[in-house]
């Protein structure tokens, strides 16, 4: 079994199979970074690009430290130091750079559709790193991941996930990887924070957090950017809070064994308490581990190692 593509621009339309390979390869590269020495020889030889037009700290650390454990050379690319200062093209500055021999390119981008024109452009297997409101698979393939990890399975399992719908690639990513492997999936926020025909994705939609979260396994908490705020999509942060942040007293309508999530930065206090954030059934730490196995192993499949291994 292997991936289908050479470049990983989102989950719309990936199998159920590709993720389930995904994830298994993942247990192998989640045994390694536990191990006292946390680097294997997998990609010696092969180059990668971390092109990072928006600003990162977990992503982009965790791509970097996934490339280096599996013994990749890689360069960073901070546009703010580059030629793009001097009005170089996106085409360009990357059909330059992979003149240099490079294999790969991670790419995060506040324009939709970005990684899918590198793939027009240059030769290198692309890996979405997130696109805009487009997609963020592999923080969906770690969302996943580390839901199966304490669950062994997803089928079945319901997820609910509550903020800014409208805005967020995290959560499109979610929405197709989760259906594929057959969960569950709800969505609720403020009506201004849903998108324009939000039935589309096929999943249950609320605008009651109480409703939503009954009898949910997991919920995954979208961040509240300030700038909604102030651009009139809810009131007040504390009106947020109130009708839509996740609370210890909201948590008891909850399944028995569930599970908190954030793919972060959180904003403590607006769309989830601290005492929640902290809490033994939170996995927010863990889905920032689980985020770097889960990269090394799609550049490790990407990188066309496994049909030379086989």
């Amino acid at each position: 079994m292997k991936l289908y593509s050479r470049h990983l621009l989102g989950l719309e339309g990936v199998t159920e199979e590709e993720i389930t390979l995904i994830l298994d390869t993942t247990e192998t590269f989640r045994e390694i970074i536990e191990r006292p020495i946390k680097k294997v020889p997998t990609l010696r030889g092969i180059t990668v690009l971390n092109l990072f037009y928006e600003p990162s700290t977990r992503t982009r650390i965790s791509f970097e430290l996934a490339e280096k454990r599996l013994s990749a050379d890689s360069i960073s690319f901070t546009p703010a130091t580059s030629s793009v200062k001097k009005g170089e093209t996106l085409k360009d500055t990357v059909r330059n750079i992979e003149a240099m021999k490079i294999d790969m390119v991670v790419v995060r981008h506040s324009s939709s559709g970005v990684p899918y024109f590198l793939t027009q452009c240059v030769n290198s297997n692309i890996i979405n790193a997130g696109d805009g409101t487009h997609e963020h698979p592999t923080q969906a393939l770690l969302d996943m991941f580390t839901i199966r990890r304490k669950y062994k399975k997803l089928k079945g399992l319901r997820v609910v996930m509550v903020g800014d719908i409208k805005h967020s690639r995290v959560v499109r990513s979610n929405i197709w990887g989760l259906k594929t492997m057959g969960a569950s999936v709800a969505l609720c926020g403020p009506s201004t924070l849903l998108p324009f025909e939000v039935e589309r994705f096929g999943v249950d939609v609320y605008s009651d957090l109480d409703k939503a979260i009954d009898g949910a396994d997991v919920v995954n908490i979208m961040r509240i950017q300030l700038e909604r705020q102030q651009a009139g999509m809810f009131p007040s942060q504390r009106e947020y809070t109130n009708l839509f942040g996740i609370t210890k007293e909201r948590l008891s309508l909850l399944n028995k064994n569930y599970t908190i999530m954030h793919p972060g930065p959180m904003n403590r206090g607006v769309e989830i308490t601290n005492e929640v954030a902290d809490s033994d059934s939170s996995v927010i730490l863990e889905q920032v581990t689980n985020g770097q196995a889960v990269r090394m192993a799609v550049l490790y499949l990407l990188s066309g190692k496994k049909e030379e291994e086989e």
